[in-house]
């Protein structure tokens, strides 16, 4: 192959990978301006009403002015969601861990977090709030931690069965013990699927705790925010803290993503 051969060779690797990125980068902020461009036109030709719908001008004015009282709901409800998210992921992987190992707890676990995954928050909320009380969010953790472990578990437990049996031989001809063999094939093999599981449950959590939060508890949250705003017909705020909950899902799934990445940096074989 003559060097302009492969120069061009090169090039066309290059390429694509360059305009994936751009396009990855640039079409979705293309299309969320053609969105919120339609929308305010459509609001300003048709005289939509507010109660209906806002325009964006209107909800982003309401989120610069009441930016204090929006930062305050996130943090109230970022709180309960990352307890109930950090909860709900240790007893997911523990849970799958102990049902990896023992199949008959295994079989004993399934229908027990098949129930837990149709629990409805909107009835186990308000029967929360009245074991535990409704001065604390006792009962917004618990809700989101329920919502965090359904997913966590059934992740982390395919990763644990993803370990291919000529390995687990492998090293059963080394003679290395059952702790070696979880820590350089079981766990290593898992951890993406455990990943995806955090990644799926980030921003369940955040959207379980504001939904725990309309049924009562302390008014420090979005979702008491929300329901107050819309409850005195002021609707650009109550949108303006419903893009402050859109936020706040956004920054738990990149952390969490974030945090998958400089794991994978630092596994063998990455």
């Amino acid at each position: 192959m003559s060097s302009m051969e492969a120069g061009t060779t090169a090039t066309l690797r290059v390429r694509p990978l360059s305009d994936s990125r751009v396009t990855t980068l640039v079409a979705p902020a293309l299309f969320g301006v053609l969105v919120i461009g339609a929308w305010q036109l459509a609001v300003q030709v048709f005289d939509i009403d507010p109660f209906i719908v806002p325009s964006p001008r209107a909800i982003y004015d309401a989120l610069v002015d009441s930016r204090a009282s929006v930062w305050e709901g996130m943090r109230g409800t970022g709180r309960n969601a990352l307890y109930g998210l950090l909860i709900g992921a240790v007893i997911g992987i523990l849970a799958a861990l102990v049902a990896n190992a023992v199949p008959v707890i295994d079989q004993m676990a399934a229908p027990i977090v098949a129930a837990l995954s149709v629990v409805p928050i909107v009835a186990l909320a308000p029967a929360l709030y009245t074991m535990f009380g409704a001065a604390a969010n006792t009962a917004r953790v618990i809700v989101a931690a329920i919502t965090v472990i359904i997913p966590v578990y059934f992740n982390t437990l395919r990763g644990l069965r993803q370990v291919r049996v000529v390995h687990r031989e492998l090293m059963h001809v080394y003679a290395a013990s059952p702790v070696q063999i979880a820590r350089t094939v079981t766990l290593p093999t898992a951890v993406p699927y455990v990943f995806t599981g955090l990644r799926i449950a980030s921003s369940l959590a955040v959207i379980a705790a504001l939904i725990a939060e309309y049924f009562g508890g302390p008014v420090d949250g979005l979702g008491k925010a929300i329901t107050t705003a819309a409850a005195s017909s002021n609707y650009p705020l109550a949108w303006a803290y419903v893009i402050g909950a859109i936020l706040l899902g956004l920054a738990f799934y990149v952390v969490t993503l974030l945090v998958e990445l400089r794991v994978a940096r630092h596994q063998p074989g990455t």
